[in-house]
């Protein structure tokens, strides 16, 4: 952080660069669960939703990208060794071991769910305090809630197609 920034920040420099390092890790681990899931994709309308699970990963690294400069640029370093990543997560990382296409998404869900509220989080520490960290937190925040809309309407649409598979039985 430059030292004016320094100057006019009004938070524990030390305590945003846990946050954001927890964040990385969640990042990183978001970023896998995506990829791997996407490969071992089974059931209906993996065609679909396949290529939006590689989107969101690539989405996923390029916060991981934007959390390590910010780090960097607050003075500190982020996590070294991705052996550490799941001690610094707080978000859980939900191993795809059932590839149903319900499944991966709930999973993903989930971890969606989690990363909405640390970017939360991270916005309300860094509020009129760290500008620059605020505007970073906003901006992921935001792509964290398309994702998660993303996945629901994938899973609204997995229920909707088996309700109408119900109906063409009876």
């Amino acid at each position: 952080m430059g030292q004016k920034a320094i100057d006019i920040a009004n938070l524990d420099v030390a305590e945003l660069i846990q946050m954001l390092n927890e964040a990385l890790a969640e990042e990183w681990l978001a970023y896998y669960q995506y990829w791997v899931g996407a490969r071992i994709l089974e059931g209906p309308m993996r065609s679909e939703v396949e290529p939006e699970l590689l989107l969101h990963a690539t989405e996923e690294l390029g916060h991981a990208e934007l959390v390590a400069d910010r780090i960097i640029q607050l003075g500190g370093t982020p996590i070294l060794n991705p052996a550490l990543w799941t001690k610094y997560a707080k978000c859980d990382y939900a191993e795809p071991s059932d590839p149903y296409i319900e499944e991966i998404l709930k999973q993903n869900l989930e971890g969606e769910r989690c990363a909405i509220q640390r970017y939360q989080d991270i916005a309300e520490y860094t509020h009129g305090k760290d500008m620059s960290t605020h505007q970073m937190a906003i901006g992921i925040l935001n792509d964290e809630l398309e994702h998660e809309h993303d996945i629901e309407d994938f899973l609204a649409d997995i229920n909707r197609l088996k309700e109408d598979i119900r109906k063409i039985r009876m």
